[in-house]
């Protein structure tokens, strides 16, 4: 029962961070479509642009001031809390999966971090990603966008390897996350928030705004907008073992994260020109490199390692169910004695030599080509084991 409370506790959590995420993404994303394609050629002087747009049955009018009006309006809309309960539900989200079992979920197996210290470092990297991003925004490289995202881009890059050397391939991807979520709402939260609030001050006072706050939380929304695919492949990224599984998980990462913000870009710029359509095909292009750089090669004979039993002798079905079911059935399983599931993960159950063999691929995927299984090897699956498993499967997981 405990197990089952805990799955539909992770369920409400997860549903709340994606609803919460959408309204954030989605208010991000058209505000920065809605500042790229205004009508600058307006006659009225306080007026910086307008938009005439039809949705749902509708037409809009919309107008943006070079600074603000000249009364405050009765009603004005603030957009804020989506970018608040994003980030509470995702740290709350990143503690029930992997602070509270930190030794299976959160660290590699065999790590000599403790797991306090490992959700320790975990929480601390995430103020640590503001500050020096925020650092980064204020220095002389906020002349030189390119360059600013560049070492941005590398700051990144470097955490993500840190992460994978004591963190599991999940939780390194999701940390990398969770930093730049942290980035994104400080940006609300320091930045942007107060700029809007002087705006707002001002406009009730009767004085003249300071231009440069709204110019630098129009600067940090640009940021938001661009750090927004790159999140949205991490939270997501949990599915894909031959990214966060692979040895390169951090180099991978980084790939993904620069065809995300190429195609951010595109899309940010379309309006203008064309000019950087390119980045379309390239992304495909990208992604097939990736893909076949990736894939899990399935090793003969000759390639298992010589030490080990399976390069000796032929490995049977039987021995590979018996592999399968010391180690992964507790939870790949109709039904699962692991505490920590009602039901199996993803649906796969292990509980017959046929769905092994039907299974053979994703099997290797995760225990052999990579030691993402069984979770935080808690069975303690040995080399040996991997190897005969392997080498089964590569042999054509006969089970006659």
């Amino acid at each position: 029962m405990e197990a089952h409370l805990f799955e539909w506790f992770n369920l409400a959590l997860r549903w709340v961070h994606v609803i919460v995420g959408i309204a954030w993404i989605g208010a991000s994303f058209y505000f920065v479509w809605l500042e790229n394609n205004l009508d600058r050629q307006v006659k009225n002087q306080a007026i910086a642009g307008e938009l005439w747009a039809i949705h749902g049955g509708g037409i809009y009018h919309l107008q943006k001031y070079n600074l603000a009006p000249a009364t405050m309006p009765e009603h004005l809309h603030w957009f804020k809390w989506e970018a608040y309960s994003s980030w509470i539900t995702g740290v709350l989200l990143l503690s029930t999966v992997y602070y509270l079992n930190a030794a299976t979920y959160l660290l590699l197996p065999g790590s000599t971090i403790a797991p306090m210290l490992g959700v320790a470092i975990g929480l601390g990297s995430l103020l640590m990603g503001w500050w020096v991003y925020d650092l980064l925004c204020k220095s002389p490289l906020r002349h030189q966008p390119l360059l600013l995202g560049v070492v941005l881009m590398l700051f990144l890059v470097g955490l993500s390897w840190g992460f994978s050397q004591f963190m599991t391939g999940r939780a390194a991807y999701l940390h990398v996350g969770a930093v730049i979520g942290t980035m994104m709402v400080g940006n609300v939260f320091f930045i942007i928030m107060p700029a809007q609030r002087n705006l707002v001050g001002a406009i009730e006072a009767g004085t003249e705004p300071d231009p440069a706050l709204p110019k630098n939380g129009l600067l940090r929304s640009r940021h938001n907008n661009y750090l927004t695919l790159p999140v949205i492949f991490i939270m997501v990224s949990g599915h894909f073992p031959s990214t966060y599984g692979h040895e390169w998980n951090w180099a991978i990462l980084l790939g993904l994260s620069i065809i995300s913000v190429a195609v951010r870009h595109y899309f940010n710029t379309r309006h203008n020109s064309q000019r950087f359509v390119w980045a379309l095909p390239a992304a495909v292009l990208a992604l097939l490199v990736m893909a076949y750089v990736t894939a899990p090669s399935y090793p003969s004979a000759k390639t298992i390692s010589a030490s080990s039993a399976a390069a000796e002798t032929s490995v049977s079905a039987l021995q590979a169910q018996a592999i399968v079911v010391t180690h992964c059935v507790a939870c790949h399983s109709a039904m699962p004695s692991h505490v920590a599931f009602s039901a199996a993960p993803g649906g796969l159950m292990f509980d017959s030599i046929e769905a092994i063999k039907a299974y053979k691929d994703r099997i290797y995927s995760q225990t052999v080509a990579s030691h993402i299984m069984p979770l935080g090897n808690s069975t303690g699956m040995t080399q040996d084991e991997r190897d005969q498993l392997g080498r089964w499967i590569a042999d054509g997981a006969n089970i006659n």
